[in-house]
């Protein structure tokens, strides 16, 4: 009996495989569909929608740009060497003013007077000190000649037995002490005289005189006011009576980033660009490159002086330089476009500069060669045109052909 249970239990068919089978199906074909779109929703998002970016248009340099042969530009000002705030020696109030902005002195003119009835005042107690002290002087000599006669009457009564020894001793005593009067009243007579002398220096120095030659770029004291050397008073006591600049002491200063700072050298070559004066090209060198850097900014500054002066010239104007190489471009040849983009369109890659330029609503990666550099702008000398848009702003990944869109547009 066992034996037959057992029989038919070997003829009965197991389904667990075939259910096992139908199971895993479903999974596979779930796993499949959820690859086949996450693939697509991929190829969507970076391949076919448009990355946010921003433009900006290639601009012409027409003028103030970087000279043909520059090697350097820096930016700078205008400065004199000889500069001065003109004071007075002495704290007085002032009485008179002849000086006005723009007008032109000499040395040692006369541009203020201050009240000078002290001093007066003063010299002429010095010079009646003079006069007494040489009044007294001139009568220790007349008692002197008078000692001296004296001197000589006791001396031959002495060899005459007439007078003793102990007289001719006093007479001599009389000449040797006035002589000693008349001595310390030239001493003081000395003394007198050298008080005129400072008294008169103190009424030269309450008149105000030019130290160079210049322009007066300032007036800063009218008459009536306090003038000092130094700060005194508060705000109602001047430092200054005016400031004169000599025009032919003009140069420019610019700050070279010290990284730069090998491509300039005595003498070299300079045109300078006015800001005021934009298509007016200067032509100067360099005097010399003032051997301290700023550890601040990391620049080194650099002296430079102009070929010519003009009147055109003013301090402290704002100035751009392009130091050139030695050999200078034909300056007959027509000079070819110059344009500019910001820094951030340039990108390296693959060691080559490029810019993304806007085509319609895609991008097209363009190989271009850079010029210097001249603040958030760079020179492009090939490679793309005016009126062109190149990206500014977009992502890191950005490659020829994407879809982008301009943000804010």
């Amino acid at each position: 009996m066992s034996n037959l249970k057992e029989n038919l239990a070997s003829l009965r068919i197991d389904h667990s495989d075939r259910g096992g089978g139908l199971r895993k199906g479903p999974w596979i074909i779930a796993v499949a569909l959820i690859a086949t779109v996450a693939a697509g929703g991929w190829y969507w998002s970076v391949r076919l929608q448009a990355a946010p970016v921003k433009v900006a248009s290639v601009a012409v340099k027409t003028s103030g740009g970087s000279s043909p042969g520059a090697v350097l530009n820096a930016s700078g000002y205008v400065t004199a060497r000889r500069r001065a705030t003109v004071s007075s020696k002495v704290t007085g109030k002032v009485v008179e003013v002849f000086i006005e902005e723009g007008q032109a002195v000499r040395q040692g003119q006369v541009l203020a007077r201050l009240d000078d009835s002290q001093a007066r005042a003063q010299l002429a107690y010095a010079q009646a000190q003079v006069a007494a002290a040489r009044k007294s002087a001139g009568q220790d000599q007349a008692r002197l000649h008078e000692a001296e006669l004296n001197l000589q009457r006791r001396q031959r009564l002495m060899q005459e037995n007439v007078v003793g020894r102990a007289e001719v001793d006093t007479a001599q005593a009389d000449v040797d002490s006035l002589k000693a009067r008349i001595a310390y009243a030239q001493e003081q007579i000395a003394v007198a005289e050298s008080q005129v002398r400072l008294r008169r220096t103190d009424l030269d120095d309450t008149v105000v005189r030019a130290p160079f030659s210049g322009i007066a770029i300032s007036k800063d004291a009218q008459a009536g006011e306090m003038v000092s050397p130094v700060s005194a008073g508060g705000g109602f006591t001047r430092t200054g009576i005016g400031t004169i600049v000599d025009m032919s002491s003009l140069e420019i200063e610019v700050d070279v980033n010290e990284s730069f700072i090998n491509r300039v050298r005595p003498d070299q070559k300079v045109e300078a660009v006015l800001d005021a004066y934009p298509d007016w090209r200067i032509p100067a060198h360099v005097i010399t490159t003032v051997p301290t850097a700023d550890r601040q900014k990391a620049t080194v500054r650099v002296r430079i002086a102009f070929e010519k002066m003009d009147p055109k010239i003013l301090p402290d104007m704002g100035v751009k330089v392009s130091f050139l190489r030695d050999e200078q471009p034909d300056r007959a040849a027509a000079p070819s476009a110059r344009f500019s983009v910001p820094k951030s369109a340039v990108r390296t890659l693959d060691g080559r500069s490029v810019v993304f330029v806007l085509k319609g609503d895609r991008v097209e990666r363009r190989a271009v060669r850079a010029g210097l550099e001249e603040g958030d702008q760079v020179e492009v000398l090939s490679g793309v045109s005016a009126g062109e848009q190149v990206v500014v702003e977009g992502p890191v990944d950005l490659k020829d052909g994407d879809r982008v869109k301009i943000q804010g547009a």
